[in-house]
Order: structure tokens, then sequence, then C-alpha cells
């Protein structure tokens, strides 16, 4: 067993060091330099899990989760038909949130496409009675408003044999023996072909799944260069990014981390050894609720002050927060949903400028709320009410020469050493969702 364990890690410690050999000779082009730095500045976008998993109201990983056959469960397409779907009201309420793009699931890992392609008869057009492209409306609201718009894209398939078969799908009904890799990878990218060069502009391509086959004994070839190569040929400007919880690869251009901070590994699927990119723009996925897709009995909704607290300790880390809603099976966004989304909205109206275009402070998050910084003046967000009242000391890098309350302009005495560490007491009357002080 020890053997084993031994022979892998070497396997993975050549893998690591050939990637970042490779990772040496992948050069960005200007356009898509250009986008990192526009995707870093928005700090805000929303995800959206949608298919036809939200006919079970289960979440997404219905069929893994309820032992179904895949060909049953594929049944469900002829009767999803989301009348209620309105591409432009969707934008329309992500916009007024303050959300600057939105990343939406073009196929997950039940195989199913949400767009009209040639490359698979299992999509939404030609498998289910509503009839249109999904995809095609939300590209055409998003270009229309002003947002930007990602695509997920699933690395796994529970339903197609040529597909390895990894740790999960393995009740569905799949042939192991007629995998093939190189005919699936050629399927996924005629469809990201698809994808690239129908819907206009692609902010970026947001992969999941390789953890599918990270308890392989051989460390798995995804073959992922070449199809990021692939990406960035068709659409110079589109970012790669990939839900693999480790460090940067080879022509990924985001670092993603899942309900998690960069840095921080509560979840436990940290990878050991994964840094934290500072080339790399960083993004934050989180739920609103617990679950991503549509859950019926899930209605434990994150309050405003709560997705407020993390967009501001996400920016505190320098990353972007996407945050996830499940929308309902006809099509309708959950009316909790939104009613967080107007309360996000109308704070961001107020207080924007101290996340949009922000980086990292000088500090990292702390238990009493984060530090964002644009230029040379850093806004101290105090979100836990406790400190009304209290000393709070910031390691900081440089001088300061005046602190004030954000919109009032009211001074906030302050002292600091020689160190540059600042000591500011919070007033009596700071607010409880977020007190913001400037330092200039």
């Amino acid at each position: 067993m020890k053997l084993k364990k031994m022979l892998a890690g070497l396997l993975l410690a050549v893998a690591c060091s050939g990637q970042g050999l490779a990772q040496a000779t992948y050069q960005p082009s200007e356009e898509n330099i250009r986008s990192r730095a526009e995707f870093a500045d928005m700090k805000f976008g929303i995800f959206l899990h949608w298919g036809i998993y939200s006919m079970f109201a289960q979440g997404e990983w219905y069929l893994q989760n309820s032992g179904a056959d895949r060909y049953e469960y594929a049944k469900a397409a002829d009767g999803f038909y989301p009348h209620r779907f309105d591409a432009n009201k969707w934008v329309e309420a992500f916009k007024d949130a303050g959300a600057r793009y939105i990343c939406f699931t073009s196929r997950h890992h039940d195989g199913f496409s949400m767009w009209k392609s040639d490359a698979s008869a299992y999509n939404i057009v030609d498998a289910s009675p509503f009839g249109r492209d999904v995809i095609g409306e939300l590209a055409d609201a998003c270009h229309k408003q002003d947002m930007r718009m990602h695509l997920y894209y699933s690395h796994v398939d529970w339903g197609r044999d040529d597909y390895p078969m990894g740790r999960t799908g393995k009740h569905v009904g799949k042939d192991s023996t007629k995998s093939d890799y190189d005919h699936y990878m050629k399927f996924m990218n005629d469809q990201l072909t698809e994808l690239l060069t129908r819907y206009g502009k692609i902010g970026a391509i947001w992969f999941d799944g390789m953890w599918d086959h990270d308890s392989d004994s051989i460390p798995f070839d995804w073959k992922l260069r070449p199809q990021y190569d692939l990406i960035h040929r068709l659409q110079p400007a589109c970012l790669v990014g990939n839900n693999h919880h480790g460090s940067v690869l080879p022509g990924e251009d985001i670092q993603i981390f899942e309900r998690d901070l960069p840095g921080e590994n509560t979840t436990g699927w940290v990878q050991d050894g994964m840094q934290v990119s500072a080339q790399n723009p960083l993004e934050t996925c989180q739920t609103m609720n617990g679950m991503w897709g549509y859950k019926v009995v899930d209605q434990n909704y994150k309050s405003v002050d709560a997705i407020v607290h993390l967009l501001i300790n996400t920016s505190g880390k320098g990353a972007n927060l996407l945050l996830n809603i499940g929308p309902q099976p006809n099509g309708e966004l959950p009316a909790i949903a939104l009613d967080r989304l107007k309360g996000v909205g109308k704070w961001l109206r107020e207080f924007g400028e101290t996340i949009y275009g922000t980086t990292a402070g000088d500090m990292m998050p702390q238990s009493w709320g984060a530090i964002t910084k644009k230029g040379a003046v850093q806004y101290v967000h105090i979100t836990d009410n406790a400190m009304a009242g209290q000393p709070i000391t910031l390691a900081l890098k440089g001088k300061v020469k005046s602190a004030t309350v954000f919109g009032s302009g009211e001074k906030v005495p302050f002292k600091q050493a020689k160190d540059n560490a600042l000591t500011l007491t919070v007033p009596q009357h700071a607010p409880i969702t977020d007190y913001i002080i400037v330092l200039k």
C-alpha cells in the first residue's frame, strides 16, 4: 500500500513539474490579458445551475444520487417545458443586483446540453418540447444589456459510454468497456467550438469534473492543454478556468475556489500544495442556499447581510464572488433569490465604490471584517457589530494621512506606530451590515 502511494505521488510530482514547465511557455494574448484585468475588476457574478435536473427538484446531482438509470432519467427531457423563462428578465435582475457577469451551465454532468448542439441530439432544442435555444437567448440578452457571459462546461458525462468511468456515475447503466476518451474529447471540442463560434463574445469557459478521476491508481490524462489552446484560438480573449481545486495549470487564466476563499480549505477539497496564484484573477463560487441546482425543500437562503459580508471578504482576498442560483423547472428564478438580489443591489449602489475595481488590502480578512484597496485608498469594512466602540489594530504597509467614514466624511481618530501599525476605534453608532472607514 505504501509503495502504491509512493508511486502515485511520484507520478503526480512528475506531472506537476511538467505542468510548471508548460505553464511557463503559455503566453496569453494581449486580448486575454485585457480580459483578465476587466474580469478581476468586476468582483460580483451570478452562477446559474439549470437543466432537466430541475424537474426533479432535488439538486443538480439527482442522476448520481437517486440511483436512477440514465435512460429513464433522460425521459425527463421530453417533459421539460420552462414556459416562464425570460432571458431579458433574468439579466435585468442580475444587473439590478450589481452583478457584472453571469456563468451559465451549458452542459452539466448529466450530459444534457442547454443549446442547439449538432454534436448531440440530447439538447433542449431537439430533445424537449420547449424547442428554444436557452444559451442563444441568454447570450442575446447579455450582449444587449452589457453583461459579460461565461459558460460552465462539465468534463464528466454520466450518460455517454465513451466517457471513461470515474468514481461517479457507476450505477446509471454505462458500459465501461466502450470508453474511448479520444472520441469523447472530439465530442467535447466540437461542442466547445459551437459555443465559441455561434454566440458572440464569451468571457470564459468554466470547466468542472477533474475530481471524478482523482482516486485513479494512475493519474488520468485529461489532455487539457490542447483543449485550452482550441478555446484561445477560437476566442483569444476568452478566459479558461477549471474547478480542479489545485494550482493553476498550463493554459488556465482564472483560478477557481469552490465554497472557499482563496488560501482557505474549510471544505477539505483543496489539493495538498495548492498555491494561490499571484498572476491570475481569483474567483470564489458559493451557493445562495445549500444547493447548486433547484431543490424544493432547500429554503435556507443566506440573508442579504450574509451575502454582503461574503462579497466583502471575497473582495478582501482580491477575488471575485460567483454567487449561485438554481432556477425553477418553469424557468423562473426563485422569489427568495430575487429578494436577496434586490437587497445586495441596493447595498452595492451605495457602497460599490469600495468593491468594484479593488484589490486585496494590506491585511487579509479578519474576524471583524476585511480591507479592500484601490490605488492609494484602502476601505476598512467592519462587519462585526460587536466591534462598535472597540479599538482595531491594522498591519499596514504605508503611512496614513486621513481616516474618514465612507459617505459622511466624518473623521475617525487614529494612531500609527513607526512600523505602520494603525490603531483606530470604531464609533459606537456603527451600523450592523457594514461600517466603512476610508484610509488615505
